[in-house]
């Protein structure tokens, strides 16, 4: 057998007895296949693809254990394709093409080859150029697996050849048959155990699974160990809790859930929602996220969504922050959690950050002006001669301590950019401003 052997893989009833029970119970047909309903139904676009033998390459994008691999695997079978399997993390490109080659030269001869690529999104753009020339001529079958976003991570090209088929976290009632098959299936599953199961004790491992039926069937599996090590023929929640040990928190800190949370978190803060930010802040940090990195998103909320409303709300997130550095996890978090609640119950102001977004793009777009010379210094006499500070009117010894002195360049004299709220402290800010208009207005008038 050569390093390229493209005969099927051993799964379903011919899997090891060995091997793990997710991969004896992965399915073999699509009548096994649980969930995705809204691709896999009757009529629906991917059953209508595999049914009629649709060629085209494909990719699968959703999160761990939901049958990317699998259903790539129940394609192969039913049309008959060779199915040569990579991991995009173990294998070169350097190889793949050696496939690709082999795979080519075989379609000469009415030979039809699926390749295969699990976490695809980790090949560079050059490397996922290397498969065009292949995918286009139809040498080869693509079928692409990666958890995440294929606009972001697969290169146009590419896409572009491909059809795209977004798979779904299964559904707790999806998962729990799952499970009931695995416990009484005698051929691949635990029948021969003979062990029944407490209806929390499925819905725990359903739950703590977070849709992932890979992890489900493993936690099944240890628990069913635990039972028939300690002679229980039941297994219980607790002992289900047991092999659990803890909650399958989907997440990828450099992937889109993390940016999806985050994203979560910071829009409940905006929205005054105390509850839903600390639930999204406990999300993040259950699921292994870098505290510092949301102690850092939490200082930009303050200043992005709070500003001068409350001004005090900066303060308070830099001693989160500090807090966290200082104490760590767990008890960092709650200095954390601190200050999520007190963000969103805040007075909310973005006054300042449009203002600056306003000025940014007025240097885009207008002329750098030099300093008017009224507002230059003016340390030596050639600067003097020059005019360097004529003009300017020293507050301090004005009445109200405001001069009607313009400091804008002349292009942008009397532009207006802060415009405070009625929010919280920014309401006695917008009063000031006011003031400051009426105290201008005064040193103007001719004395």
């Amino acid at each position: 057998m050569s390093l390229f052997d493209t005969s099927m893989p051993e799964t379903g009833s011919r899997a090891p007895h060995a091997a793990p029970l997710a991969e004896r119970m992965r399915p073999r047909t699509l009548e096994e296949f649980f969930g995705q309903e809204h691709l896999l139904g009757a009529g629906k676009p991917l059953r209508l693809q595999i049914e009629n033998d649709d060629s085209a390459s494909l990719i699968f994008w959703g999160p761990p254990g939901v049958g990317k691999t699998t259903l790539a695997k129940i394609i192969a079978r039913a049309t008959s394709a060779s199915f040569i399997e990579f991991s995009a993390v173990l294998s070169g490109i350097k190889e793949i093409k050696q496939v690709m080659v082999e795979a080519e030269k075989a379609a000469k001869f009415g030979s039809r080859t699926i390749l295969f690529i699990d976490e695809i999104h980790r090949f560079n753009k050059a490397q996922q150029d290397a498969f065009l020339p292949y995918v286009e001529r139809g040498s080869i079958r693509l079928i692409g697996a990666t958890t995440e976003n294929p606009s972001f991570e697969i290169i146009a090209a590419l896409l572009s050849r491909c059809r795209v088929y977004t798979l779904r976290a299964l559904e707790q009632p999806d998962i729990i048959s799952l499970l009931q098959r695995a416990l009484t299936d005698s051929e691949r599953g635990l029948g021969a155990m003979n062990l029944g199961i407490e209806e929390t004790a499925l819905e725990a491992i359903a739950s703590y699974s977070s849709g992932d039926a890979r992890n489900a069937l493993n936690a099944l599996e240890v628990a069913a160990k635990l039972a028939t090590a300690r002679g229980e023929k039941i297994i219980t929640r607790e002992l289900a809790s047991e092999a659990l040990q803890q909650r399958v928190l989907l997440y990828d800190k450099k992937g889109e859930q993390h940016y999806d949370l985050i994203s979560a978190l910071h829009k409940s803060v905006r929205n005054s929602d105390a509850d839903a930010a600390l639930y999204w802040l406990g999300r993040m940090l259950a699921a292994g996220e870098d505290p510092m990195y949301v102690a850092r998103r939490v200082v930009r909320m303050a200043v992005e969504d709070i500003g001068l409303a409350a001004p005090e709300a900066l303060n308070l997130c830099l001693s989160a922050r500090d807090a966290m550095h200082f104490l760590g996890a767990p008890e960092g978090d709650l200095a954390l959690a601190q200050a999520v609640v007190y963000l969103a119950l805040a007075p909310k102001s973005n006054a300042v950050y449009t203002a600056y977004g306003e000025v940014l793009a007025d240097i885009e777009a207008k002329p750098a002006e030099p300093v008017p010379l009224h507002l230059r210094n003016a340390p030596t006499r050639l600067m003097k001669e020059l005019d360097y500070g004529k003009d300017y009117q020293y507050a301090h010894d004005i009445e109200g301590k405001v001069a009607a002195m313009e400091c804008l360049p002349p292009s942008l004299a009397d532009r207006r950019y802060y415009h405070p709220t009625g929010e919280g402290r920014e309401k006695l800010l917008a009063q000031r401003i006011e003031e400051i208009a009426r105290l201008k207005k005064a040193d103007s008038r001719p004395q």
